[in-house]
């Protein structure tokens, strides 16, 4: 077999059903066996668009993004998601097509040092060799993907590889003596953990999106009841634990909610599931958690003890450490009082918006998505105000609907992603929450959303401006808006029709109910251009150098 039909071959062995790509001349021989075989390809119109729609097709289904780019610039392109998945540890798999072997290193067309360049930014990467470690090397590579903590595995494969023939064993041992993930907790420190929640009056778990690749949502639902624990979420931890829930205090960090961050603030123990205290969420760490005993359970011991001192590290998968901590029989809680105190600062200080304004608000119209998706959809956005606004005013409760980028911080992000989200689960209602900006970034996929019928509904919240560099311009730097406003944009109702997608803009609040409810359940895609108001901030906020009792915006 040819090295591309090894290659093929062996996706299909791993149950991979479909690919995201973009051909080029490195990778013209895969593209035709792939011609000659039964896996789905998605052509996005940019590499970009490729890597961010595996990150949501990861993300929601729990499967491994599979992505092919050729050589160079295709590499290149595919850079910004690369980190991305890496610092939200999202499982992918990566195929770059290299130049021949023996050119490597003269700076032939379309050559780029893929290693170099990627080697920071991957769970692992590797160049193939000889076309007989295919097999092994695609096998190794979905195995390091997804067990442990999940990330991005980045294959080279060099244009004689594929080109090539051998005859290849397609059940190879896998031997890596130097990856071995450790999922299962020391008993030892599940029972110190057990003794200090015994002994807590202020309990509190941060829970985040390592609760969700684990599929630990039930187990911490049952944790969290049993003991009676007040729960809050990091920004990629939305939906492990149901919004509604009388727990649940909501989202902490630089723009969570006023109770969170006074939990945070108060606590006597803080147990973290699955977060890996971003700065984004801690603020300034002399004010973090001051009172706090801190358990940490991670599945990467790389995170424990790396920005907070941890005095009972848990170094496993969430659900088994979870699991291991509702076995044990001798841990008592009295946490009345304190959940008491936590509701009392969730009637007092909710999150609030300017209602009755004769502009349409985005809070609002977050709140009217949700109601008009039953609170049930899938949602991806950008990132900015809107992507703040979508995680404070959609409530999440069920795991799995929330895809956004949060360590990294990728604009582009967010329609790709739905693009993704859509054709891992085509029976979904799929909802991108976009801001103008970004939006302009992938745009171009608006393609592969006509070609392949996706009925993703894009709300775009257009406050012509880059809206979080706009506000803080206007918090920080006394308003000097320096290349952040963007009064020439494109009609967007006019680019989504360009494309045959509907679409359709809107000026108030009641235009926006009444498009939201028409269009939210029918089975097309449609375009909404939402003129939200200019001057709108996010609050609360914690500023830069602030801890979480400092918060600004707080209004009781």
């Amino acid at each position: 077999m040819s090295g591309a039909d090894i290659l093929i071959q062996s996706l299909i062995n791993e149950g991979v059903e479909i690919l995201f790509g973009y051909p080029g001349g490195a990778v013209l021989p895969i593209y035709d066996a792939l011609y000659k075989n039964p896996i789905s390809h998605v052509l996005t119109r940019h590499e970009q668009g490729a890597i961010h729609a595996a990150e949501g097709y990861a993300r929601v289904s729990g499967k491994p993004g599979v992505v092919i780019a050729t050589s160079g610039p295709g590499v290149t392109n595919l850079v910004t998601g690369i980190a991305d998945a890496m610092m939200d540890s999202l499982p992918l798999v990566i195929f770059t097509g290299q130049v021949s072997q023996n050119v490597i290193g003269t700076d032939a067309f379309q050559e780029a040092d893929v290693m170099g360049i990627t080697m920071p930014i991957t769970k692992y990467n590797v160049q193939v060799h000889d076309m007989k470690d295919l097999p092994r090397i695609i096998k190794e590579a979905f195995h390091i993907a997804t067990t442990g903590r999940p990330g991005p595995v980045l294959i080279d494969i060099p244009k004689n590889i594929s080109e090539g023939k051998a005859v290849v064993d397609f059940e190879p041992d896998i031997h890596l003596p130097g990856y071995q993930p450790n999922l299962t907790p020391n008993y030892l420190q599940i029972k110190k953990l057990s003794e200090a929640l015994s002994h807590a009056e202020k309990p509190v778990i941060l829970a985040g999106a390592g609760v969700l690749h684990a599929k630990a949502s039930e187990k911490l639902t049952e944790f969290a009841e049993r003991y009676n624990i007040p729960v809050t979420n990091t920004l990629l931890g939305l939906g492990n634990f149901p919004a509604d829930h009388r727990l649940f205090l909501g989202m902490a960090g630089m723009h969570g909610v006023y109770a969170a961050n006074m939990a945070l603030h108060e606590t006597d123990l803080l147990i973290n599931i699955g977060a890996r205290f971003d700065d984004r969420l801690t603020g300034n760490l002399k004010h973090f958690a001051p009172n706090a005993k801190v358990a940490h359970i991670d599945v990467d011991p790389a995170e424990i003890g790396k920005n907070i001192n941890t005095h009972i590290p848990v170094v496993a998968d969430a659900k088994e450490a979870l699991v291991k901590l509702l076995e044990e029989e001798d841990i008592n809680t009295n946490t009345e009082s304190w959940c008491s105190r936590l509701n009392r600062y969730k009637n007092d200080y909710p999150l609030w918006y300017h209602e009755g304004d004769q502009e349409l608000l985005p809070q609002r119209l977050v709140e009217l998505v949700h109601e008009c998706t039953n609170g049930n959809a899938i949602v991806t956005t950008d990132v900015g105000q809107h992507q703040m606004w979508a995680a404070q005013y959609y409530q999440f409760n069920l795991p799995n609907r929330w895809v956004t980028s949060g360590g990294l911080g990728t604009m582009g992000f967010g329609f790709p992603a739905a693009i993704g989200a859509q054709i891992a689960c085509p029976e979904e209602n799929v909802v991108a929450i976009l801001g103008d900006g970004g939006f302009q970034m992938t745009l171009q996929e608006l393609s592969v959303v006509r070609e392949l019928n996706l009925p993703i509904k894009i709300v775009i919240l257009n406050n012509e401006a880059l809206g979080m560099v706009r506000q803080w311009q206007q918090t920080f730097y006394e308003e000097r808006y320096s290349q952040s406003l963007i009064p020439v944009q494109p009609d967007f109702v006019k680019l989504a029709e360009s494309y045959g997608i509907k679409g359709i803009r809107v000026t108030d609040e009641q235009e926006a109910e009444s498009v939201l409810r028409e269009t939210m359940m029918v089975k097309e895609p449609v375009l909404i251009d939402c003129r939200i108001k200019a001057s709108e901030n996010v609050y609360p906020m914690i500023a830069p150098g602030k801890g979480h009792h400092e918060m600004i915006g707080v209004k009781p």
